[in-house]
């Protein structure tokens, strides 16, 4: 009984920690993508950017929900929104996936699992270490405006693009 009560006290703290970040800078980054390439917060300067966490390549509600970004690509980049899912795998797990799905979107490697530490969503215990399924919606201006703590893989795609077209009219 203790353990669950320390267990579900950790789990608190890492969603309170999480939340604090909406309506704040979001954290500058510099990450590699799935070709190697480092992209950073400035980067994406300007435009909305779907910050998006997930815990592994090649499973089941990852592939999901990644086919859902892809399949409404199209759309995002219409209305000046840019993707960018975040994992603690490797840039080469990344290329597969992103291959194997064929993404046109960036998949970044936070595989020091710094960003995931700093935004709250790193779960797990040393090499078995993943991130939560959580997204970050940041404004054009680089500030956190929402924090999706509770994603949908089937939904969140399209939730995404409502948000935003009506944060966009206020």
């Amino acid at each position: 009984m203790r353990l669950l009560s320390l267990v579900f006290g950790l789990l608190l703290s890492v969603n309170v920690m999480a939340a604090e970040w909406v309506g704040s800078p979001a954290p500058a980054f510099a990450l590699p993508d799935q070709n190697g390439k480092i992209h950073r917060l400035a980067d994406y300067k300007g435009k909305w950017l779907v910050l998006y966490f997930y815990p592994k390549n090649h499973t089941g509600g990852c592939t999901e929900e990644a086919k859902r970004f892809r399949d409404q690509f199209t759309t995002y980049k219409q209305r000046g929104i840019a993707i960018a899912g975040v994992s603690v795998d490797s840039v080469e797990s990344h290329k597969k996936f992103s291959d194997d799905l064929k993404l046109p979107f960036t998949l970044l490697s936070d595989s020091g699992k710094v960003l995931s530490k700093q935004l709250g969503v790193l779960n797990g215990f040393g090499p078995m270490s993943f991130t939560s399924r959580e997204t970050f919606l940041i404004d054009p201006q680089g500030n956190i405006v929402y924090h999706y703590d509770s994603v949908s893989p089937h939904k969140h795609a399209t939730q995404v693009l409502e948000d935003v077209a009506r944060l966009s009219k206020s």
